[in-house]
């Protein structure tokens, strides 16, 4: 094949993602219900370009799952392809160098809202496809495709369809690209995600907000209350101070230590691109460490009392806080739940009704390394990177890989092909071509690796 043919189809890949991130697919505003079905259409017609078979765009509770398999490789493994083709909003528009729906290619980067988070990832498996078709006719394996429209919204509806399909579905390993590299030239299988558990806590005290100078020393202040239940939630090392909280929590052994020191870090360097004098965790851990193998208790907002321009004297009735946790190895989010819960009612002040709302709730999920599904991705990896590929574990979480291992039996294999600077949910969202194109050839490798079998 001629170098001008080659470049050729990845020009005609690049307009066709230019095409499909032009589509303002954002899943959490039913304003964009009909733009985020226009993304479905699009991968849909995309995979049958692709010679794709079974094509189907499929109705749930909320947006479409798109599926498409083929199926002629008896003899070799089944791998279900997961991504997703909805986006965040791209608010703060003003921020944007460019329009957020009006892709652009600056320095070998291509800015749009779902560059990398997660619409470019997923045109790496489609013109991975489409390429293996048009140069050998057939696949090395069989491959079945599950892209969803719902996964910036926690994925509601997909939960239910992996169980009602979970035949069609039957696969040995499932591809996900929707994690980080380390760095360009470093690539990265992510073999440990942690759980979430994410909940909102409520303070409530009077009937009104009151005049603090016809009340205030006399009665209690919901704020104030929360602050201090807050507040008992860690002790001055950095520990989550609720008992059980730690209750099926691996110990960090010295070989994990070694493998995750293995792992670059520059600590000033972080600090210095997040804007931080220093950081702060759990003591006896390192920033990777606690990232990767600890578990966390997080306040992601507080809310009381008057929040206008200029001042209002209140004493407030409720106060709020949305709180998330990390979780790690064997943690079970609704025994942490209940757990805390029996920590607030015996730290809550008198005078305060506490109550939780439970919103989120996903284990952790840890992946053999040594695993063949795992390997071949790591070799294929080196024949386009310079790196060797490593293994971390990610801080993140990923609720629908449990799903598929618990409805499917089927190991996941976490290759991404993004990296962190990409401005994922961010103003200015990108994706390097250059992984894009390598990312096309490194999944068309994989597949192939397993021709030998």
């Amino acid at each position: 094949m001629s170098g001008g043919s080659v470049l050729s189809k990845e020009e005609t890949y690049i307009n066709d993602l230019i095409d499909f991130l032009s589509i303002p697919s954002i899943s959490t505003d039913a304003a964009y219900e009909a733009e985020v079905r226009k993304g479905a259409e699009w991968l849909a017609s995309d995979l049958r370009n692709s010679r794709m078979e079974n094509v189907e765009i499929m109705e749930t509770d909320g947006h479409p799952v798109v599926y498409a398999d083929w199926l002629h490789q008896p003899d070799k493994p089944v791998f279900l392809v997961y991504g997703h083709y909805d986006v965040q909003p791209a608010d703060s528009v003003e921020l944007w160098t460019s329009a957020p729906f009006h892709p652009e290619i600056r320095d070998g980067k291509l800015f749009a809202r779902g560059a990398t988070d997660d619409k470019g990832q997923v045109l790496i498996h489609v013109k991975a496809i489409a390429s293996l078709m048009e140069e050998d006719g057939e696949l090395p394996v069989n491959i079945k495709l599950c892209l969803e429209g719902e996964e910036e919204i926690a994925s509601p509806s997909l939960v239910p369809f992996v169980k009602e399909h979970r035949d069609k579905l039957a696969c040995d390993a499932v591809l996900i690209s929707d994690t980080p590299m380390i760095d360009e030239e470093t690539p990265a299988i992510v073999t440990g995600l942690r759980g979430a558990l994410a909940f909102e806590m409520e303070v409530s005290t009077a009937a009104t907000d009151l005049h603090s100078g016809a009340y205030g020393g006399a009665v209690p202040n919901a704020a104030h209350h929360l602050v201090k239940v807050l507040d008992s939630f860690h002790d001055e090392s950095g520990r989550v101070n609720v008992e059980g909280f730690y209750e099926g929590v691996p110990e960090v052994t010295d070989e994990l230590r070694e493998e995750m020191a293995r792992i670059p870090f520059h600590e000033e360097a972080l600090k210095g691109e997040l804007g931080l004098t220093s950081l702060y965790g759990e003591e006896g851990y390192t920033p990777l460490e606690q990232i990767g193998l600890r578990p966390t208790l997080e306040f992601n907002g507080i809310t009381s009392g008057y929040q206008g321009a200029g001042v209002k004297t209140v004493i407030p009735k409720v106060a709020t806080a949305k709180v998330s946790c990390r979780l790690t190895g064997e943690q079970d989010p609704s025994h942490v739940f209940e757990k805390i819960r029996e920590h607030v009612e015996a730290t809550a002040p008198a005078g305060a009704s506490v109550t939780l709302d439970k919103q989120i709730e996903a284990k952790a999920v840890t992946v053999d390394a040594g695993n063949e599904y795992i390997q071949k991705a790591g070799k294929a990896y080196e024949q386009f990177y310079k790196n060797r590929t490593l293994y971390p574990k990610e801080g993140g979480s990923i609720p629908i890989v449990e799903v598929f291992r618990n409805e499917l039996g089927a190991e996941p294999v976490l290759m991404g092909f993004g990296l962190q600077s990409e401005n994922m949910h961010a103003p200015d969202e990108h994706f390097h071509l250059s992984n894009f194109k390598r990312g096309i050839q490194t999944v068309k490798a994989y597949y192939k690796s397993f021709q030998e079998d």
